[in-house]
């Protein structure tokens, strides 16, 4: 990943650009899981996982920080980036694949897993799953409510808009957005991700996402993770951007239904994709919550 942005990208990002890292895959039920490591195998480990549409390298600048100290990987889910495609898809498949890359890319102990938006309610899933596996997870801005017909996976598809493929490079990139769309993004990170959300295929480019990952949730994706929030047994964190889609009366229902034993924390000045406009803000959270893990105990669920 290189910078397109000049002067503009500060050095704190280009060095985290610089750090080295590899490409790897793993095979998870027959299909190519690609992911990003940084930082030695046998250190503790941290696993970033991204949102719908996305991919690993909405991460590289916040997750190559971590690599003097942790194992880190970054995947793409199936159907996403630079992994294969499946015939349907599932938030508990898709928690198989974060444990396959947890396995694969030679992390020791317990790792720690941070998703945000659709890549939260995988980490949710991930977190009940394999509590005993993991030694906490953070869920960035993903909003988990009760069933609410006016969002559904099909609203969620089309604001992601059908299939195009776009005759030229720059005629696609000029159409690269985020969704839900925000107030503020910094510029140098979105000039480095444009291109690499895209792929070469016949007649021009398309995105690089399969279009049918939506139907994983089978209504409601703000619902589809709720059952599973009462099963995680190991640490959480949730971190709410200000102007993100986890308001202060989503924070409080998803305090409640985890048993109001785990932190929900603002990220101010932030919207939904808060490693597109607070990044810093984000590493900062993420390293108060890594040492205080390293120092406390955790609070228990009153049955």
């Amino acid at each position: 990943m290189t910078t397109d942005a000049g002067s503009d990208a500060p050095d704190w990002y280009r060095r985290a650009l610089a750090v080295p890292r590899s490409d790897e895959t793993v095979i998870v039920d027959g299909c190519p899981i690609h992911y990003l490591a940084w930082g030695e195998r046998n250190r503790r480990g941290i696993v970033f996982v991204h949102g719908g549409g996305a991919h690993a390298h909405w991460w590289t600048h916040v997750a190559a920080r971590y690599a003097g100290r942790y194992r880190v990987a970054a995947l793409d889910l199936s159907g996403h980036g630079d992994s294969g495609r499946r015939k349907t898809y599932s938030l508990e498949s898709w928690a198989g694949e974060v444990m396959s890359v947890v396995a694969d890319s030679g992390m020791s102990g317990h790792p720690v897993v941070v998703g945000h938006s659709m890549g939260g309610f995988v980490t949710i899933v991930t977190a009940a799953l394999h509590s005993d596996s993991l030694a906490g997870v953070v869920v960035c801005d993903s909003p988990v409510t009760e069933p609410d017909p006016e969002v559904d996976a099909a609203r969620i598809g089309e604001a992601f808009g059908q299939p195009r493929v776009y005759p030229t490079l720059e005629e696609a990139l000029a159409r690269f957005r985020t969704v839900p769309r925000q107030a503020h993004y910094l510029d140098y990170v979105m000039a480095d991700l444009g291109p690499l959300s895209l792929t070469r295929v016949e007649g021009g480019w398309s995105w690089k996402f399969d279009h049918r990952v939506f139907g994983a949730f089978h209504g409601n994706p703000r619902a589809v993770a709720r059952p599973y929030l009462a099963r995680v047994r190991c640490r959480l964190a949730l971190l709410r951007s200000e102007f993100g889609l986890v308001t202060e009366d989503i924070g409080a229902y998803m305090y409640d239904l985890l048993g109001r034993v785990n932190p929900v924390i603002e990220i101010p000045e932030a919207g939904h994709h808060v490693m597109l406009d607070q990044p810093l803000l984000l590493i900062t959270a993420l390293n108060t919550l890594l040492a205080d893990w390293d120092h406390s105990e955790p609070r228990k669920r009153r049955n």
